[in-house]
Order: C-alpha cells, then sequence, then structure tokens
C-alpha cells in the first residue's frame, strides 16, 4: 500500500484563518464590555467593520450607554466606536 500527502487537485490545501481580525476585535470589546465597572453589557452586541465597532443592544441607563463607548474606544485596534445603544431610563 502507497501512502501520499492528501491532495486538492494537485494543490496543498490552505487553511482560511479560523479568527478574522475582525472576530478578534469584537471578542476583545465584548470581553472588556462584560469586565468593565459601571454597566451591564448583557444586552450589548459588538460589531467590527475594520477598525471601527458599532455597539448595538440596550443597557438600563444613559450613564451606561456613554460608558460603553468609552471602554470600546479603550480598547487597542479600535479608532472609532458608533453607539447605537438605547438606554431604557
Amino acid at each position: 500500500m502507497v501512502n501520499k500527502p492528501q491532495t486538492f487537485h494537485e494543490a496543498e490545501p490552505t487553511v482560511e484563518a479560523e479568527f478574522p481580525p475582525v472576530a478578534e476585535l469584537e471578542t476583545a470589546v465584548a470581553a472588556a464590555l462584560a469586565s468593565a465597572g459601571g454597566l451591564d453589557a448583557s444586552d450589548v452586541t459588538v460589531i467590527a467593520s475594520g477598525s471601527t465597532v458599532t455597539l448595538r443592544g440596550s443597557v438600563l441607563q444613559e450613564g451606561e450607554r456613554v460608558r460603553a463607548e468609552e471602554v470600546a474606544l479603550s480598547v487597542p485596534g479600535v479608532t472609532a466606536a458608533i453607539n447605537e445603544l438605547s438606554a431604557s431610563h
């Protein structure tokens, strides 16, 4: 029996990045929001496009809305934050 390396149409298979840079940025911002004091980010979604992040969802107070944007902008790699959060009070 002869074993030869697995190929796809005579070319070595390439592996795409499992976690593209935007996913890493979204994860970093979400983690920063989750651990930041002064806000409950459990209903906040982070969407990255390049180095700009969009915050969507809701928080309890206007102060938390402002705080979420500050935290997002403090994450390395974030150059702009679009704040689409709504505050219920």
